[in-house]
């Protein structure tokens, strides 16, 4: 399969640490480390950026400076006891450090196909969400599985969805902390990260669209 752009993600901001070894792939160290991106409002999204050893052999990141991270939203499954959790991360393919800043500091285009029945529901305070599912095909037959949330009359429309249709979202990825009682009665601290949609189109299937893998577990 070869490159497209079914997912691009562009984010600007600081590193609040720095880069830590994750992982080897064929031979080429993985590293982590996060990035503030400011919001609208006065709160930052704290988002994960995984980084190639060959992206770092010529540059220094530091805390101070701004940076710009061009690169995908990818998703693996991490078995966790009996269930496979689902996890996010921003693979970086550039790293720049922009003179001015860009007036969307966080921008992601995806697209891709409903995995999951969309489910719809409303707030305490009677704001419609759509809770969306999306499988995104990237290089060498893989798939990216990425939670979509769609607000208002984009949760209204994207409700509707079914399995396998095909669409556009444009939005923002952020983060998100809530509480979580484990099973002996402990509240521990938990961040999940998800696409907060500002547009979605539905689209056409061409007939050399690639199909979803239904052989991916998520939860």
């Amino acid at each position: 399969m070869e490159e497209t752009n079914d997912n691009l993600i562009v984010l600007e901001g600081y590193f609040t640490e720095q880069p830590i070894f994750s992982h080897v792939i064929f031979g080429e160290d993985f590293y982590v480390a996060p990035l503030s991106v400011d919001r609208l409002s006065d709160s930052k999204d704290i988002l994960n950026i995984t980084i190639s050893s060959k992206l770092l052999k010529d540059i220094e990141l530091k805390g101070d400076v701004y940076t710009r991270i061009t690169g995908q939203l990818r998703s693996y499954n991490k078995l966790s006891g009996n269930k496979n959790k689902l996890l996010l991360t921003v693979f970086a393919k550039e790293i720049s450090f922009p003179v001015e800043k860009a007036e969307e500091p966080n921008l992601i285009l995806l697209t891709g196909f409903v995995c999951k029945e969309p489910v719809y529901r409303q707030t305490p305070f009677g704001r419609e969400i759509t809770d969306l599912l999306i499988a995104v095909n990237r290089q060498f037959n893989k798939t990216d599985y990425i939670p979509v949330l769609a607000w208002g009359r984009n949760a209204k429309f994207s409700k509707m969805f079914k399995v396998g249709e095909k669409i556009h979202v444009q939005g923002r990825l952020q983060s998100r902390t809530y509480d979580k009682i484990i099973e002996d009665g402990t509240l521990i601290k938990k961040t999940a990260y998800e696409v907060s949609s500002s547009l979605i189109d539905l689209l056409e299937e061409n007939e050399d669209d690639s199909t979803i893998d239904e052989t991916m577990t998520v939860s």
